[in-house]
Order: structure tokens, then sequence, then C-alpha cells
């Protein structure tokens, strides 16, 4: 069975990515190099982490790895899971050789991660001068104003908290209010962050000109407008790319930026031409190179699977796409929808930008939260990793976004089903019954999910078996080509790709023989020497 996917180890809940934890109600972040060493540490408990093997694994997220460094970045983690390095819960000191993760895991069930707060919207954060009860009691009225002001326009579902300070913000928002009591004004400055990147959003004045109470609800509702206004022009400005409509509602242009990167959208074969012009006319925009390279991409994953597409052919459209992405990336920084793009291509042409992908996805992720589109990325790249319980977590999370019946449902329903195939979970997947067919899935592709949802030793539809049979031997190994190129060759784990290819195997060989399976294949799964 799947195992939860958060760890709990005392008072500390872990995200099994390490992205973040909680500790007494506290998010905590780490950065890269903290989380490359929590992940080694926490995944292979009560053993020894020699520095070497500490070094290799900060080694691409920090340049400077000596040994003093990887001494600093041990004790910043501990002080930030509240450890001690002369009574260590968590992190033990083996002198001269390294370092142990000593907490045993928490029997109680974990909670699941934090994958998408969208609901817990802002916490405002009041900061006074100490000592001065008086200010902080009028801090303590304006911020309990302000909080119940901005969730009545933030609209139902969305959590507006007031908190101590910034540090226990556990959403995705904070607004920090400075207060400073002029004698004839009460002067405040309003900071609004996006808590995971820090990033500013908006800073402004706020001025109470008299003392009393009552005075204070027409500056409250203007801060309350613009810290609404500000959020809401944020969530747009994440939205915009990949021709996404500029002069439509929020809501439209989030649910048109889901479908453009969930899906293998037939839409992009469509724009073909047009976008060739369109790049021809304005040749620096990142926006239209990455729009190119998704028609590239699904001229590669639309294709006929059992006539597919020649290996030069596949290899000269890969190296197109990783080209021209990698030469895109620092001009799309401020972008998190074209970042996402960039992460989803480089994960799929599968040359080494795994952890590119996942520092591309995650960070997107971070501004992207309301809405849907970054899922499926994250979900593949946990996939990838072998972590099948956040990638099932990220596809369920998705499920529960999307319009019931919606193509995006759809693809998210394949690739959970994908997800726990790679795990070997196919008892889970026996719940996890959906239509195969699609008026956006041609249907050779439909009839590719029908296969690999079936178990080896069960029958095929007529139907299946029929298309399969007039394949012939050729279109099966061509088949075989396929799904493992834009399915499995991205797993890091051979037994995941051998999960996922077992029962396409066992049917197809059961009709054309085991000499349609091409030997890369085999290697790649570690089945050789079986069928």
């Amino acid at each position: 069975m799947l195992q939860p996917e958060g760890l709990v180890f005392g008072d500390v809940a872990l995200d099994r990515s390490c992205l973040f934890a909680h500790r007494d109600g506290k998010q905590i972040r780490f950065t890269r190099s903290e989380r490359a060493l929590l992940l080694l540490l926490t995944r292979n408990p009560h053993s020894l982490m020699r520095r070497s093997q500490l070094l290799d694994a900060i080694a691409s997220a920090n340049s400077d790895t000596s040994d003093r460094n990887v001494d600093f970045l041990i004790n910043r983690v501990r002080s930030k899971l509240g450890d001690s390095a002369r009574s260590p819960k968590y992190i033990a000191t083996q002198y001269g050789e390294g370092y142990v993760w000593i907490a045993a895991q928490s029997p109680a069930a974990t909670p699941k991660p934090d994958l998408a707060p969208a609901h817990r919207l802002l916490a405002i954060a009041p900061f006074v001068p100490r000592h001065d009860e008086r200010l902080t009691k009028r801090a303590e009225i304006i911020t309990g104003q302000m909080r119940d002001m901005i969730a009545g326009m933030a609209g139902a579902g969305q959590t507006v908290i007031v908190v101590e300070s910034e540090e226990s913000a556990a959403t995705r928002y904070v607004l920090r209010v400075s207060f400073r009591d002029s004698g004839a004004r009460l002067d405040c400055t309003a900071t609004l962050r996006e808590v995971q990147t820090r990033r500013i959003i908006r800073a402004f004045r706020v001025e109470f000109a008299a003392a009393v109470t009552t005075s204070l609800a027409p500056e409250i509702e203007r801060v309350s407008n613009d810290v609404i206004a500000a959020l809401q022009k944020n969530l747009a400005e994440a939205s915009e790319g990949l021709g996404t409509p500029t002069d439509q509602p929020l809501e439209i242009r989030l649910r048109k930026a889901t479908t453009l990167l969930s899906a293998s959208n037939p839409k992009w074969l469509e724009k073909g031409l047009q976008l060739r012009d369109a790049r021809e006319r304005n040749p620096a925009s990142a926006d239209l190179a990455l729009q190119w390279c998704l028609h590239l991409f699904a001229r590669l994953v639309l294709t006929n699977p059992f006539t597919g597409i020649s290996r030069s052919g596949r290899d000269d459209l890969e190296s197109e796409i990783e080209a021209t992405v990698l030469e895109c990336l620092p001009l799309i920084e401020s972008n998190p929808l074209l970042m996402l793009a960039a992460a989803k291509l480089l994960y799929f042409v599968d040359c080494g930008h795994l952890e590119l992908a996942e520092d591309l996805a995650e960070r997107a992720f971070a501004r992207t939260a309301d809405f849907a589109a970054a899922l499926p990325v994250l979900g593949q790249l946990r996939q990838a990793r072998g972590d099948f319980v956040a990638a099932v977590s990220f596809f369920d999370r998705g499920i529960e976004m999307a319009e019931p019946g919606s193509e995006f449902e759809r693809h998210m329903r394949v690739l959970k089903c994908i997800a726990l195939l790679a795990a070997g979970e196919r008892e889970a997947l026996k719940a996890e019954a959906f239509a195969h067919e699609s008026v956006h899935s041609p249907p050779d592709l439909t009839v590719m999910i029908a296969v690999l949802v079936t178990p080896p030793g069960q029958s095929l539809p007529q139907a299946v078996t029929d298309a399969l049979v007039a394949a012939g031997p050729e279109g099966a190994r061509n088949a075989i080509d396929y799904t493992y190129m834009t399915s499995v060759r991205h797993l890091t784990s051979l037994k995941a790709r051998a999960n996922i290819m077992q029962g396409l195997l066992a049917h197809l060989t059961r009709l054309h023989g085991e000499d349609i399976v091409p030997p890369f294949v085999l290697r790649g799964t570690g089945l050789i020497g079986s069928s």
C-alpha cells in the first residue's frame, strides 16, 4: 500500500519532498541546500551519512561545498527544527565522520501535505513597538476590522487571519502592518508579500488622522480594497502568457491556462503555422518560443502510437525543444505560467534536467496555488522521483478542483492511474474506473489507455483486441516505443517503469510474439530475460 505522504517526527511534520515543515503550528521553509540535506538524512534514518555523501547532496544546490558549509547548513537546519547539537532529537553528530538522523517516525497517521493552501489566503501580522499597550489595543481593533473586511471581499471559502508575526503565517500571503503613534495621527506601513517566495507584491502607507475608533472605517475600507486589488492583479499576472485571453475574466483565464498546460491539447497542433509566422515576426519573444515548443510536444505525444514517429525525427524535435527552452529560461523568471511550461517540457525531453524542472515548478507553484495549472507538472515530477504518494496527492487535488466531466478531470485521472501503475497499486487502480473515450483523445490513444490499465491476466475488450490485431507486429512495436518514450522513461526507478509496461507487453506479445519488444525497452525497465 502507498504510505502517507507526510513524515512526523515528534512535534515536527515534514513534507516528504522537504519543501516545508510544520512545528508548533508554524510553517518552516527550507532552502534548496537544506532540503538536499534533509532528504538524504530522513530517507536514511539511523544511518551514518558521511560528509562526502552530504557534500554530494548539496553540490548541485550550492557552489560552496566545503566541510565547513555542511556544518553550517546542519546547524541552520537544527535551528529551524528546534534541535540542539548537545541534546539532539533529530540530527546527531558523529564527530570526525558525519551526521545521523536519529528521530523515530511517529506511528500516528500523518497529515497530507499542504499542496495548495488556496483557502488560507492571507495572514495579517501587526507590528507594534514594545510596551505600548495603548497602541497594541488600537492595532488589534484595526487588524481585526481589516481581517473581517478583506475576508468579506475575498469571498466564500477564503480564510483571512491575524497572527503574531510574519514567521507564523501558514498562508499564501502575509500583510505586515507596522504601527507608529505620531501624536496627532497614527501612521502605518502595510507590506503585502507572498509567503513562499517572500516577494513584495504591494507596499503602501496607511494614515489614521484621529484617535476615535469610528473614524477608522474609511481608511480600513480603502486598504482592504487595495489589498484585494493587489491579490487579484498578482493572480492575473501569474496566468499571463501562452496565448491566454487577457481581456476575459480571471476565472476564464485561469481555466484556459490550466487546459493549455495539463492535457496534450490538440489546439497546439493546429497552431503550428500560426506560431511559426509569429516567431518570425517576433523572434525575441520567450512566450512565443515556448508556445512553439508546446506545438512540437503535441506532435510527439498526439501522434498515432501504432504508426509512431522515427527515432531520428523524435530526437530532432526533442533537441529543438530542449535548446529553445534553455535559451528562454533567463527571460521567464517573472512569469510562473511560462516557468511551468518550461518545467513540463524539460521533464518530458528527459535530458538530465529533472532537478531544474523541479526548481522551476516549485517556484512557480508558490505563485499559482490558487489554480490547478501546476498540479499535473508537480505530480509527474514527484512520480519521476518515485514519490508516488505525493504524486497521487497532487493528482487528487487536481481532480477535486476540476469541473466534473471536464477534459482536465479526465487528464488528471489518467495521470493518477499511471502513478498507481508505477507504484504497483493495481488494487487501488480498480477504484479509479473512468471512461476511456474523450473528445480530445484520438481513438488510438484511447485504445492504449485501455491496454495499460487492464491487468496482464485479464482479457481485453474485444474492440481493443481487434485494434491491436489490426496494428500488426510493426504497429505493436511502435506502440511499445511510444508508451516508453512518452510515459515511462522519465521515472528513475526501473521497477516503476516495469510496473507500467508489464501489462502492455503481456497483451501485445500474446498477440504478436516476444520479438516485437525493442531491446532498449527491456534494458530500460530491467525486464531483460523476461517477457
